[in-house]
């Protein structure tokens, strides 16, 4: 009898540990190609990080970000553009992107955003993997400004498995920039360089 308790207790803790990497993958796991029709529409950011020390202060001193895609009339490619609020300011950003699985890429920019998972039933979650992953930034947006405590405990989770800060939980009564359409639109510098996305 102690026997089998023995082997019992062995085989439940090999499988906790090997739960924790798996865990991790399902955390992090693509998402395939999303419909465009599921992604349209505007989303405000809930919560990010960035793995550069310097880009997360100035995330922290951000008032609100956006991110909304739309159809172009193209069934493999979409218009992403993106918002920022600081001290007052909006700065705004348009791309013609094309989507290849789970991911599309800004060329001008050597970014790769992929699509990944999330629970949340009205979020997209994007990893931006900048300069072939020399620096990523993580971020969550939804349809509504704030969300339940068990949504973003899921984001600090998935953050901690790529070994980024914790995330930055958005103020959801910040002001956000009016939406504007055209695609000449100014690029936002306030983290540093030319190539930042959403934060």
């Amino acid at each position: 009898m102690l026997a089998v308790a023995a082997a019992v207790l062995l085989l439940s803790l090999a499988s906790v540990s090997c739960s924790v990497p798996l865990a991790c993958e399902d955390l992090l796991q693509p998402l395939g190609q999303p419909h465009l029709r599921g992604l349209e529409g505007r989303r405000t950011m809930v919560a990010g990080s960035i793995s550069h020390l310097p880009f997360m202060e100035l995330l922290r001193s951000r008032d609100s970000a956006t991110a909304e895609f739309s159809n172009n009339g193209d069934e493999s490619s979409i218009f992403f553009r993106r918002s920022g609020r600081s001290n007052g300011n909006c700065y705004y950003a348009s791309y013609n992107v094309t989507l290849e699985g789970s991911s599309f890429t800004l060329d001008d920019h050597n970014i790769t955003t992929t699509f990944v998972h999330t629970s949340c039933h009205d979020c997209i979650l994007l990893k931006f993997d900048v300069e072939s992953g020399k620096r990523q930034h993580f971020y969550l947006f939804s349809k509504r400004r704030q969300l339940e405590e068990m949504e973003i405990e899921e984001f600090r989770a998935q953050a901690k498995c790529l070994n980024i800060p914790p995330p930055v939980v958005m103020d959801p009564t910040k002001e956000l920039c009016p939406e504007q359409h055209t695609t000449n639109q100014k690029e936002d510098k306030t983290e540093g360089e030319s190539s930042s996305v959403c934060g």
